[in-house]
C-alpha cells in the first residue's frame, strides 16, 4: 500500500472458491490468509486462524456471513472477523474486492498483516516429565 492506496494483486477467480467454502492463500512470510466465498458470491478474506486455539477458519462451514470454526464451532463474522457472542475475540480482516469476476487482495496487507501471530500447535502441550 502505497499513499493509503491499495496495490490489489489478483488472487484467483470467484469460480475457484466453492460456494460456502473457502480457498487459502500462502503468504512468504506470517500464517496463511483465508479467502470465504458465501452463497450470495460476496467474497471476504480473513486470516486462517480463529481467534480461540487458532483452528483453520478456511476449513470451517461458511453460513450466511460467518464461518464456523472446524474446532470448536466458534462463529467468526466474516466480515469484520470478530467472534459472535456469547465467545469473545477477532482475527485480522483483510482488504479484497472481486472485479470482472477476479478476486484481489491488497499485496501491502499481505506483506505486513498480522506477521508477529504465532502458528497454532497441534495436540496435548508437552511439559516436564
Amino acid at each position: 500500500m502505497s499513499d493509503g492506496v491499495p496495490d490489489w494483486t489478483p488472487i484467483c477467480s470467484v469460480a475457484d472458491i466453492p460456494v460456502l467454502g473457502a480457498r487459502r492463500v500462502d503468504r512468504p512470510q506470517g500464517l496463511p490468509v483465508a479467502v470465504f466465498r458465501n452463497a450470495e458470491d460476496r467474497v471476504f478474506a480473513l486470516l486462517d486462524r480463529c481467534p480461540h486455539k487458532g483452528g483453520p477458519l478456511s476449513q470451517g462451514i461458511v453460513f450466511g456471513d460467518s464461518v464456523a470454526c472446524p474446532l470448536h464451532n466458534w462463529n467468526i463474522a466474516l466480515a469484520d472477523g470478530c467472534a459472535r457472542a456469547p465467545d469473545e475475540g477477532c482475527t485480522p480482516r483483510f482488504a479484497c474486492k472481486v472485479e470482472g469476476g477476479a478476486v484481489f487482495l491488497d499485496a501491502g496487507e499481505l506483506a505486513a498483516l498480522a506477521l508477529d501471530l504465532p502458528a497454532p500447535v497441534a495436540g496435548p502441550r508437552g511439559g516436564p516429565a
